[in-house]
């Protein structure tokens, strides 16, 4: 079994996609094994996109993170990684499959719905940003 974060992002939170979000997981067959709603302030979401702080998006990236509540999870399942990011989609929401997250639910390159780990190690440090151990045990 591998862990994964996903998140919903502020802007289809703002516009109440996370019920159709979520059971889009569910239908997949990934198991949701942990789940909260936060409004990240700009000092958070800085520490959790650290890797991106040169490049030119970034202040954008913060800036749009932290405008509203978001959901994070944490998906379970084998090959939860891959499966995750093939049901989101490419990052541009604009050319994603119409039946992916992205595609559903995004309208840009920057407003596109969901985020997740792109690898293991990625992973580990995104779901322990964003839970502590006994919260998945």
């Amino acid at each position: 079994m591998q862990r994964t974060l996903a998140l919903i992002k502020p802007d289809a939170y703002a516009a109440g996609h996370q019920g159709a979000i979520i059971a889009k997981i569910q239908e997949s067959g990934l198991k949701v094994i942990g789940l909260k709603v936060l409004h990240l302030n700009r000092a958070q979401v800085e520490g959790f996109y650290h890797v991106h702080a040169a490049r030119p998006f970034f202040g954008d990236l913060c800036k749009f993170m932290s405008e509203g509540k978001i959901v994070a999870m944490v998906l379970e399942g084998d090959d939860a990684i891959a499966r995750w990011r093939a049901l989101m989609g490419p990052t541009d929401a604009t050319k994603a499959p119409k039946d992916t997250m992205r595609g559903l639910f995004g309208t840009s390159i920057e407003r596109n719905a969901t985020h997740g780990s792109d690898a293991v190690d990625t992973a580990a440090f995104e779901v322990g940003y964003f839970f502590a151990g006994l919260e998945l045990a």
